[in-house]
Parts: structure tokens; C-alpha cells; sequence
């Protein structure tokens, strides 16, 4: 499970990050994009080193970088008082958006404590380690996808449900770390409806103009929708079975097909087809800016 744990959070840090930062806001973000490779770098190599001092200093490394990305949050929140829906309340595709930025930090923190060998939170070390691809694909590129589909979906409740659900799904799995099993069901039942609406969305809404104007495209979509539909109902039935006992994947079998499914058929595949819909080679699109 360590080899391929470790090939999805590099693809997350190296590609995933960056590539989705540009879809963010390709104006502001331009240079934090181009220089994130480097700055992820650390975080990547640390994953194959044992843990130690110096697993530990890279993660660091790492980790910095994610907190200052996590810093723009405010600023960026300062900005978008004309994307408020009235008072205290975001844009849904604006909390999703707020949601990604933060979401790589919390990844960042968790590596810096399983690389050092040390129980955050009383954690066991097999439990942070996943926390890693976690809020890089779940936090980052999920609330991320989820933002762009609300954006250029048909308006209605289930483009909001979308947007608001997936970053409020992710940070009550978070949460469900520090209170029981039932908690953190709650949170993936959440989170689950969230991406389900980003695959309905993606194949009603989306693909189908996508898909006539280049079919790349369209399949690119597809896939990312249809992977969607079977990643989340095994993370439904691992959640189920660690709040009620019954039969469920080992977390071993479930980075092999919930993890690498999310990895490759939802996140790599929905990034590189939004930003060919950005390049303007598909219509009604738009960044989250």
C-alpha cells in the first residue's frame, strides 16, 4: 500500500496542485503555479525517504509552502464581497474554491507528523499517511471540480448542493477523525452526495457540449463522471463498515481501487479536460475567479 500511496500523493503535489491552481485564477496564481513543482519537490522525495530527521525537515518544507498557499484564503475572501449571497453567506462555487486552498495544508501538516513518526492528535501513523492523498484529491481537487461544475452548470439547487456539500462533506470527515466512527460516516454520506451531484452534473450539463466541440473532451468528462459513481460507493461501504462492523475493504484494497480510481479516472482526468475548457475549445465555461 506504501508504493502506491506514495505515486498518488507525488501525482497530487507535482501535477494536481498546480494544474488546478491555474484554474483557480490563472492571473494571480500564474507564478505560484509555475514555482509549485519546486516547492512540492521537498514533500515528494520525503515520501520515499524512511521516517527521520530528514523525511521530517523536507516535509517541512513541504508543509510551508502549503500554509502560504492556505494564507491567500483571506485575502482572496476579502475580495469576493460581490460573491456573497447575502450577509456571511459565499457563492457555493466560491466556498468550494476557499475550500481547495486551505485543504493542501491540512495534507501538508499530517506529513510533517507521519514522516517524523509522531501520533498527531493520537492518530496512528497509517491514519495520517492517508490523510495525505486525501485532502490533496477529496479536499483540493474535489471542492476545486466541484466549484468550476456550479459555475458552468445549469443554475439550481444541485449545482449549489454541489458546491457547498464536497467542501462541507471533506471537513466533516475531518471531523469525524476526532469524534467516532458514526461522526465520520456522517461526513462521507455528505461528502458522497456532493460528488455524485458533480458526475450528474458533469454528464448533463457539461459533456454533452463539450463532447461536440472536441471529444477528448467529452471523454475526458465521461470518465471523470463515470469513475465518480463507484470510487464514492466504496468509500460509503468503508465508512459503514468502520461505524457498524459489518464487512468492508481493507485500507490496503481501498487505496488500490477508491484511491488510484480517484487519482487517475476522477482528478488527473477532470483537470485536463477543464483546462481544455478553459482554453476556450468548449463553450460555457469559466475559471472560479
Amino acid at each position: 500500500m506504501t508504493v502506491l500511496v506514495n505515486l498518488i500523493v507525488t501525482l497530487g503535489m507535482l501535477y494536481v496542485v498546480p494544474g488546478g491552481l491555474r484554474l483557480i485564477d490563472p492571473v494571480r496564481l500564474r507564478r505560484t503555479a509555475r514555482l509549485w513543482p519546486l516547492l512540492a519537490a521537498p514533500g515528494a522525495v520525503c515520501l520515499w525517504l524512511p521516517r527521520g530527521a530528514p523525511a521530517t525537515i523536507l516535509a517541512a518544507l513541504y508543509a510551508a509552502a502549503t500554509v502560504s498557499l492556505a494564507a491567500r484564503a483571506p485575502a482572496r475572501l476579502l475580495r469576493t464581497g460581490p460573491l456573497r449571497q447575502g450577509p456571511g453567506r459565499l457563492a457555493p462555487a466560491e466556498a468550494a474554491v476557499l475550500t481547495a486552498l486551505v485543504s493542501p495544508s491540512v495534507a501538508g501538516t499530517a506529513l510533517v507528523a507521519e514522516r517524523a513518526g509522531y501520533r498527531l492528535f493520537g492518530f496512528d501513523l497509517d491514519i495520517l499517511a492517508l490523510t495525505v492523498p486525501h485532502f490533496h484529491f477529496a479536499g483540493f481537487t474535489a471542492a476545486l471540480v466541484a466549484g468550476l461544475v456550479c459555475r458552468a452548470a445549469s443554475p439550481g439547487r444541485l449545482a449549489r448542493w454541489a458546491a457547498y456539500s464536497v467542501p462541507a462533506g471533506t471537513l466533516l470527515v475531518l471531523l469525524g477523525y476526532f469524534v467516532d466512527d458514526w461522526a465520520e460516516l456522517v461526513g462521507a454520506v455528505t461528502l458522497t452526495g456532493g460528488m455524485w451531484a458533480v458526475a450528474l452534473l458533469t454528464w448533463r450539463d457539461i459533456r454533452p457540449g463539450a463532447g461536440d466541440r472536441d471529444r477528448l473532451t467529452g471523454a475526458l468528462l465521461s470518465v471523470s463522471a463515470a469513475v465518480l459513481v463507484a470510487t464514492m460507493l466504496l468509500a460509503l461501504w468503508w465508512a459503514l463498515g468502520e461505524a457498524t462492523g459489518i464487512t468492508h475493504p481493507t485500507l490496503t484494497w481501498m487505496a488500490a481501487t477508491h484511491g488510484l480510481g480517484n487519482a487517475l479516472g476522477f482528478a488527473l482526468c477532470s483537470l485536463l479536460a477543464w483546462r481544455r475548457l478553459t482554453a476556450g475549445r468548449a463553450p460555457r465555461t469559466e475559471t472560479v475567479t
